[in-house]
């Protein structure tokens, strides 16, 4: 109960002070700016889940790391979507976080074949497997005439 009435009355500090700063038309087009973003992060949350699924797979990432990242993108997404300029600093806060963190777990690498491109690693999953029975051969004759 302390920590949510600190965070209330922190949001209405900032949310009081940018608005003035900004106007009333200025803080409408923002939250339904910062509303919009977090709704298209929400979508777009499939494709990172997978890649994160793909990076689980390959041991880029392990399951604590794979947790935090999904985590923090969904809460920040839900922090953007809810209106307040607080909400919207610390959702914002929260995307970048998984960018670093992504970038930080790209270059440091634990094991394995890390690939992270699902439409990659399913094209050559599927593709390699038919052709890895066929043995390339080339036949030299000795006769130079045919009979």
């Amino acid at each position: 109960m302390l920590y949510f009435l600190v965070y209330l009355f922190l949001e209405v500090l900032i949310s009081v002070n940018i608005s003035s700063a900004l106007g009333g038309l200025m803080t409408f087009f923002e939250i339904i700016l910062s509303a919009v973003a977090g709704i298209v992060i929400l979508v777009n949350f499939r494709t990172t889940l997978m890649e994160n699924f793909t990076a689980v797979a390959n041991n880029c990432i392990d399951l604590e790391q794979f947790e935090k990242l999904n985590l923090f993108t969904l809460l920040g997404a839900i922090l953007l979507i809810l209106p307040g300029f607080l909400t919207d600093i610390i959702g914002v806060l929260m995307q970048f976080s998984i960018f670093t963190a992504m970038l930080v777990n790209r270059y440091n690498v634990k094991s394995g074949n890390c690939k992270t491109d699902y439409k990659q690693t399913h094209f050559e999953q599927t593709h390699i497997k038919k052709d890895s029975n066929v043995i390339d051969v080339e036949i030299i004759s000795d006769h130079t005439s045919i009979k």
